[in-house]
């Protein structure tokens, strides 16, 4: 690549710092060796000033969660007038809250899982038990709680007995103020990476997950062995074809810019069900992103270092 100064945006004040940390380690790794002259900072305090007192060619973000998807960095950065690799600040904004990009999917025809949103005020104000007991009869059981922002699957879990909603309830509202009750869809969980490094937006291959407890939480996420991945997913080649096809209408749909990830389950009747879209897929040893790419033949570097250009193009 034409050597370019990068910075990567890790770490911030979110729940997943951590995790963002170490996506911006790997991330900046890869570009050094794809040439990139790489700074490393936090989003802190301080980052503004760093912005406008000595100014990269364009910012790659690892941030997940909080103001790293919501759209708030990114809303900073074209204020400033610098470019980054990623989604505009509103579209991160739309896909961020999982409601809204659910039913923004819904509308479009594209299926996801039946879903009831609803803030923590609701249940104080009608009285819990009620709402949960209308949530069951409605949705059916088991249930899939998840705040209705944030990632790494905080928060979430799997709800299989009426008698687990009420403490299920409490863990999901520690990172949110409003659960999304999600329809639970047995099937194969995916996860198809959306690239933009030329001319048109391409599928990169699904990843099959096989988690050892079952459930994909933030414990398989983030450690060694405790998930197995498949790439390409083991499935036949015209749903892996629906996969690409779904994960790039998502794409489009929610205006997403340069790299996403669709995770989704394919259903024991083969239909693609979209759980949600990120705008800032995971980059650590463990990440879906990075196995992703391996198995497209390609470096992880070189494809940021292509977004890269992209980005200083778009000026």
């Amino acid at each position: 690549m034409t050597e370019r100064t990068v910075a990567v945006l890790a770490g911030g004040l979110s729940h997943e710092r951590e995790v963002s940390l170490r996506s911006g380690r790997r991330l900046a790794a890869a570009l050094s060796d794809a040439g990139a002259s790489v700074r490393e900072w936090d989003v802190d305090a301080a980052l503004v000033e760093r912005l406008r007192s000595d100014p990269p060619d364009a910012v790659a973000i690892a941030l997940h969660g909080g103001e790293g998807e919501n759209g708030s960095v990114q809303a900073v950065l074209e204020l400033l007038g610098v470019p980054f690799v990623g989604t505009p600040a509103q579209a991160c904004r739309r896909a961020w809250d999982k409601p809204t990009a659910k039913a923004e999917l819904a509308r479009a025809g594209l299926d996801t899982p039946d879903w009831v949103a609803l803030p923590h005020t609701t249940f104080r104000a009608l009285g819990a038990q009620a709402v949960l007991d209308a949530m069951v009869d409605r949705l059916g059981l088991p249930l899939m709680l998840k705040p209705d922002q944030g990632g790494s699957a905080l928060g979430s879990q799997v709800v299989t007995e009426r008698a687990e909603l009420p403490a299920a309830m409490v863990s999901c509202l520690a990172y949110a103020d409003t659960v999304l009750a999600e329809r639970f869809v047995a099937g194969t969980e995916v996860a198809v990476t959306v690239v933009h490094d030329g001319d048109e937006p391409r599928a990169l291959p699904p990843v099959e997950v096989d988690a050892v407890g079952g459930v994909y939480d933030y414990t398989a996420r983030y450690t060694p062995g405790a998930a197995t991945f498949h790439c390409p997913a083991r499935l036949d080649e015209a749903t892996l074809g629906t996969l690409a096809e779904t994960a790039l209408a998502a794409h489009q749909l929610l205006g997403l810019r340069d790299v996403s990830r669709m995770d989704a389950v394919v259903d024991t009747e083969g239909r693609v069900q979209i759980l949600e879209v990120n705008v800032s897929p995971g980059l650590t040893e463990t990440s879906l992103l990075p196995t992703a790419v391996r198995a497209a033949g390609m470096k992880l570097g070189d494809l940021y270092a292509a977004l890269v250009e992209r980005a200083v193009a778009r000026g």
